[in-house]
């Protein structure tokens, strides 16, 4: 079994995939890697399961060692990270490269293994990031907007009447209080940002059809009335990190 890490600021997602896929996941916050309180639950996650190589990505750089002395420790293994070097199963065609966010990297590959290329992928986390494969199957770019949540949350930290909200589908467009109305501009605004931006990047790349996979916390809910959105795909990530491991060379794995 491979095990595979994608660190986040809040959490860190972890998962157990064998030769196919992921088979397996769990969430850690990443603080508990500061406070020497993580190592627990990995080691009860994996359970008896015999773990044969590690992988990881992260955009919290002083977690990655610490990710990495926790698999040394109890499995005595090393961990590849991913990197622009150490990518595989994605070409580059970006001015700076190594400023890319590694999790982006590893849903490109995903998404590019199983819908070939052009692709897009939607990820909706605190940001919502659009990351772009072209026709010759290399990374151009993306965009940035901001997640659904952070639009809620800045209007109730920013006004002195509008409260929080828990955001989830609606059942009409016209709000019949506060919090429906919020919500309602919300969820089908924000349809409607990411339909826009989609026509934009069909334009754009010149392409008939444009094949889109969603993933992170608010996929399932955006995609449900979204034609556009080919696939919900909670694992993406993971499973990237999973093909670029398998793509590197046996011996040494790099780490």
């Amino acid at each position: 079994m491979i095990l595979l890490f994608d660190i986040g600021n809040t959490h860190t997602h972890v998962g157990l995939a064998n030769a196919r896929r992921v088979v397996r996941q769990t969430n850690i916050p990443t603080t508990a890697w500061f406070g020497g309180n993580a190592a627990a639950p990995l080691v009860r996650f994996v359970g008896p399961a015999a773990v044969t190589g590690a992988a990881l990505c992260s955009v919290v750089p002083r977690a990655t060692p610490r990710v990495r002395r926790a698999v040394r420790t109890a499995w005595r293994l090393p961990c590849l990270e991913l990197t622009v070097k150490t990518l595989r199963g994605l070409g580059v065609d970006y001015p700076q490269p190594d400023r890319i966010g590694p999790d982006r990297l590893a849903n490109a590959v995903a998404a590019r293994r199983r819908f070939g290329a052009p692709v897009v992928v939607i990820d909706f986390g605190t940001a919502v990031t659009f990351d772009v494969v072209d026709r010759r199957g290399n990374y151009v770019g993306g965009i940035i907007a901001p997640g659904l949540a952070a639009l809620t949350d800045y209007l109730h930290e920013r006004t002195a009447l509008l409260p929080r909200i828990r955001i989830r589908e609606c059942r009409r467009v016209i709000g019949r209080s506060t919090e429906e109305a919020m919500r309602s501009g919300a969820v089908y605004g924000y349809r409607g940002l990411i339909r826009e931006l989609l026509v934009e990047l069909r334009r754009e790349l010149s392409v008939p059809r444009l094949p889109v996979v969603a993933t992170g916390g608010y996929a399932k809910l955006i995609a449900a009335k979204l034609p556009e959105i080919s696939a919900v795909e909670p694992n993406l990530t993971l499973e990237g990190l999973r093909l670029v491991w398998a793509a590197q060379p046996d011996d040494p794995r790099p780490e």
